[in-house]
């Protein structure tokens, strides 16, 4: 697993759209007088989401200003959590989990066909600028092992084949089906439920 490095490469100024800045103004009125800056998260958030995938200094400055707060501290914020991205990542964001269960059940195959199809190098954009994959802790679907996570999605009970299809598509420029590769409904058994059968929202 790779260190994230902050891109020397920077754009001088952000600001949120007035879509995202309605969004954020409304997070911000969740909290009570004098805990706004319990936003920081949410708004690297937005920012992130807004900046195809990565923040940039400048967006932290800006959210220190809209939370009144030292900028040094949405820097600690930004930098301590791994979901947050300082040099663009492309389009689709690849994140393999690594951590036990998926380890033993074959994650450094998925990590075999991202270096074969994007780079032998983690958060190393593909020449066409559109994918990158980097080496992650747990994702919280140990059940569903192997998985990844591109952008928001997680797509699960992966082997060698269907991460070539998954990654072919982002190449190709599709968006492909999240969720379980062996085709089960969100953690059940891998040989189908035997409890709840009847129960339309198990």
């Amino acid at each position: 697993m790779s260190i994230k490095k902050i891109s020397k490469e920077q754009p001088e100024n952000f600001e949120f759209n007035s879509k995202n800045f309605d969004v954020a103004n409304k997070i911000i009125k969740n909290y009570p007088e004098g805990k706004q800056q319990s936003a920081v998260m949410a708004l690297l958030y937005i920012a992130q989401k807004q900046n195809d995938n990565w923040i940039p200094l400048a967006s932290m400055k800006y959210i220190a200003k809209l939370l009144k707060m030292p900028y040094i501290k949405v820097y600690e914020v930004a930098t301590f959590y791994t979901m947050y991205n300082f040099a663009p990542v492309g389009k689709y964001h690849i994140q393999v989990c690594t951590t036990t269960p998926c380890m033993i059940r074959g994650a450094y195959d998925l990590i075999k066909v991202c270096k074969e199809k994007i780079s032998d190098n983690e958060n190393e954009l593909l020449k066409t600028k559109n994918c990158s994959w980097t080496e992650v802790e747990c994702l919280g679907a140990c059940i569903n092992a192997p998985m990844m996570q591109i952008n928001d999605d997680y797509y699960e009970d992966l082997d060698k084949v269907s991460t070539e299809k998954i990654i072919n598509q982002i190449l190709d420029g599709q968006d492909p089906k999240p969720g379980s590769y062996k085709g089960r409904k969100n953690s059940e058994p891998e040989n189908n439920r035997k409890t709840l059968i009847n129960l339309n929202n198990a």
